[in-house]
């Protein structure tokens, strides 16, 4: 078991509540691996409907009576202090209600940070907000204009005059290296691991590669930029926000100004995107302030602007990989060093050195990540934090090796494919790599490939084609709760704090409650997005739906148990067990003699009960206590390049996944097919770009800051093992990271197949082959 692993477990065993004995290591599988009647089908998602008519009502929609409308004044340099504020002429425009700078802010404490044992938190920094006149990254908010309307608010901005003390600023990355600093641990698994004597191994290979592999900063663009519609009544804080974290926003809020935790109410049924961006920043916070200054509600609606300059994105690394190997392929020594951007107030570990833990079976690892620590806004989650940037480095060298070697890459992938934990030796709970190898090699048509770079052409166009794994560890967050309310009419009401963010939470978490319990989709409803509802964790690392998966298993039992304690004698299951009966047909009926059964209904009404509610916890993931856990893929690319521009099209893309059971085809494809795309932007577009002479970011907008649009996305065509984990809930594993992972490396790997040019440098841009 890893310290992570431990810390996630350790840290909540004194509070889980039941902890069903199928998630247990040996337990015994979830039935419903096998028995299913809606999982697996390909479900629309049940928000689709409202989303298409404009019925769905985000964080910025949310009607209020005399409503103010915020906007940031961002500072301008990187480090030092305001000298002097001048918010006069601000303040005195047409509609401008308050002007809020640290003169004049609320006493706000410092943002608790979020952490695996910590899930009512939601920080994701630890500097104060706008309590004092230090500057501390260039976009930092040094005033907030509330007005009427948003127009006379923007404008008023314009007119606050600031003036700076300027202070050095550490800025550029380079110069930041050689001050780096090594932690510990990255999320709290041992940073440096020596294993297996790598100066030995490395000295005494037959073939062996040693290559730098640098990725940009990249900022979110979800579709819904970060909003929130906030208003202080009766002493409570009413936030309808754009999040992720519901729990944790409210808790940290009461944190922040003091109101007990039951006296903050946050609301989320919708978010137009996520992809770890939508936490609790700066904007949620200095609304909250500002709206209790002025005493009326405010809506806060960040600018592409604004969120490029507050909310914090995927941090720069420079990543060496050497790998060593026999003269048949298989991996003696595998070193990953590399540096990232975190500055000391960030509370994101980007743990890119961790893939190289897991992916590959080899005699030796040598493995070490530090931090530079600059004068910019923190770093946060990104999709695939992590195990993105990282797999984009591991195969990248794979690729390398092979080609040194002189074999076939997906056969030197094939050979080294760890059978076990390669560092702990934990036995996997289920994998089935070399499955997701042939289906997507199949698909891809690999056998066309010809070894010889700069081979293949059509005209101008060279032609290459790639491969390389991915890989994202399976999570699931204890606590997690869910309430499930049968009625008198038979029906089924699930509620929970979770989230849906588009990617189908709720429209799977259906599915599963109808055949747990016995019910056809229609007489099953589920209520989500609201820290009014049983607590749920955040929706991040791929652990919603197995999080809730186990709640609902929980409370199901919970229900079987008091259905039967309501039914008394007079009923054909008088004298069973609640281990001797099941859910069927709307109702409660034996094992194995469905004769004996009674509705939901007739229970309720032979009870005088209008309703009957039970709650179910998810427990602690006892399931990672044993087994290693991992989603993997096989990514495939097939692309051109041009001779006379550089110009790199990507014709078609292949995923193979093998992520246990998939619960709903029609949202995992999407899922899968949204993830690869990230990946496609990865490797061809996406940068953030900074001007290290001020710390200013600079691509502000979607035309500085390049995303792929409908004409950059190629064919896609996803493919999956289907295959249970017989350790998790539903035998499922998270789908909403393993997309990413891996496809940057496959585009890569397929240019160089193309050109024979080996590029290391992300975004793969055209002046970097011409």
């Amino acid at each position: 078991m890893t310290k992570l692993q431990n810390a996630i477990v350790g840290g909540v065993r004194a509070v889980i509540g039941h902890v069903p004995e199928s998630w247990l290591p040996g337990g015994t599988p979830d039935p419903l691996i096998d028995k299913r009647v809606t999982l697996g089908e390909q479900q629309s998602r049940v928000d689709g409907p409202d989303k298409v008519r404009g019925a769905a009502r985000f964080a910025a929609e949310v009607a209020m009576e005399n409503l103010l409308y915020a906007a940031f004044v961002h500072s301008t340099i990187a480090r030092g202090r305001i000298a002097d504020i001048d918010v006069s002429a601000a303040a005195a425009a047409s509609g401008v209600a308050l002007v809020m700078t640290y003169r004049n802010a609320p006493k706000m404490s410092v943002p608790p940070p979020i952490g695996m044992t910590n899930l009512k938190a939601a920080g994701n920094h630890t500097l104060p907000i706008m309590q004092d006149p230090e500057i501390r990254w260039n976009g930092q908010v040094v005033a907030v204009v509330l007005a009427e309307t948003r127009e006379q608010a923007d404008h008023a901005a314009t007119l606050v005059r600031v003036r700076y003390d300027a202070a050095p600023a550490r800025t550029r990355f380079e110069e930041g290296k050689a001050s780096a600093y090594t932690p510990e641990s990255i999320l709290v698994e041992r940073n440096r691991i020596e294993k297996g004597g790598p100066s030995r191994k490395f000295a005494e290979a037959a073939f062996k590669i040693d290559a730098v592999y640098t990725t940009p900063w990249e900022n979110h663009n979800p579709i819904e930029p970060h909003a929130a519609t906030i208003v202080w009544r009766d002493g409570k804080l009413i936030v309808h926000d754009a999040t992720q974290m519901i729990h944790g926003t409210a808790g940290s809020l009461a944190k922040i100004f003091g109101p007990n935790a039951g006296d903050v109410e946050v609301s989320s049924p919708y978010v137009g995107g996520g992809f770890g961006a939508k936490g609790l920043w700066d904007h949620q916070i200095l609304g909250a302030a500002a709206a209790k200054l002025a005493d009326r509600p405010v809506r806060v609606a960040l600018s592409r602007a604004s969120m490029h300059r507050l909310i914090g994105g995927r941090m720069q690394t420079e990543q060496r990989v050497a790998l060593a190997a026999n003269a048949d392929g298989k991996l003696n020594g595998l070193l990953h060093h590399g540096f990232g951007v975190r500055p000391l107030h960030s509370i994101c570990d980007e743990g890119f050195t961790l893939t190289g833990r897991s992916l590959y079976a080899s005699e030796s690892f040598d493995i070490v990540q530090h931090y530079v620590d600059l004068d910019l806004l923190a770093n946060s989650f990104m999709r695939g934090p992590g195990e993105t940037p990282g797999t984009f480095a591991i195969e990248c060298a794979m690729d390398e090796l092979a080609h040194a070697i002189g074999m076939d890459p997906l056969e030197l992938r094939r050979r080294n494919v760890a059978t076990r934990d390669p560092l702990s030796g934990a036995p996997h709970s289920q994998s089935a790599m070399m499955e997701a190898y042939d289906l997507g090699a199949t698909r891809i048509g690999w056998d066309r490939r010809l070894a010889e770079p700069g081979v293949r052409r059509e005209g101008e166009w060279l032609i290459g084609m790639g491969c390389a794994s991915g890989t994202f560890p399976f999570m699931r967050m204890p606590g997690t709760s869910v309430r499930i309310t049968i009625d008198a009419s038979g029906h089924a009401h699930v509620s929970s704090a979770a989230h849906e963010m588009g990617m189908g939470t709720a429209t799977v978490q259906r599915q599963h409650a109808a055949d747990r319990l016995g019910l056809p989709l229609d007489r099953v409803t589920v209520t989500i997005g609201d820290s009014s509802l049983p607590f749920a964790s955040f929706a991040g690392g791929s652990s919603q739906t197995a999080s809730l998966a186990a709640a609902i298993s929980s409370a199901s039992a919970k229900l079987v148990a008091e259905l039967m304690r309501i039914a008394g004698n007079d009923t054909p299951l008088a004298g069973l067990k609640p281990s001797e009966v099941e859910f069927s047909d709307g109702g409660v009926c034996s094992v194995g003699d469905h004769a004996r059964q009674e509705s939901f209904a007739s229970i309720l009404r032979r009870a005088n009960r209008s309703d009957l509610s039970v709650v179910g916890e998810s427990g602690a993931p006892l399931e990672i206590m044993k087994y290693s856990m991992h989603s993997t893929s096989a990514n495939f690319c097939e692309l051109r390049v041009s001779e006379v521009t550089g110009e790199i099209r990507v014709d078609r893309l292949v995923g193979a996944f093998d992520c246990g059971r998939i619960l709903n085809a029609k949202t995992a494809s999407s899922q899968f097919k949204g993830g690869m795309i990230m990946g496609l932007g990865m490797a061809l577009t996406e940068e953030t770009l900074l001007d290290e002479r001020t710390g200013r970011i600079l691509s502000t907008s979607l035309a500085d800051y390049h995303v792929p649009v409908h004409l950059d996305v190629p064919d896609i065509e996803v493919l999956w093992t289907d295959i249970p984990d017989p350790r998790t809930p539903l035998g499922a594993r998270g789908i909403g990271e393993i997309g990413t992972t891996g496809v940057a490396a496959a585009i890569a790997n397929a240019v160089f197949n193309a050109t024979g040019k080996r590029v290391r440098d992300l975004p793969l841009t055209l002046d970097k082959l011409v």
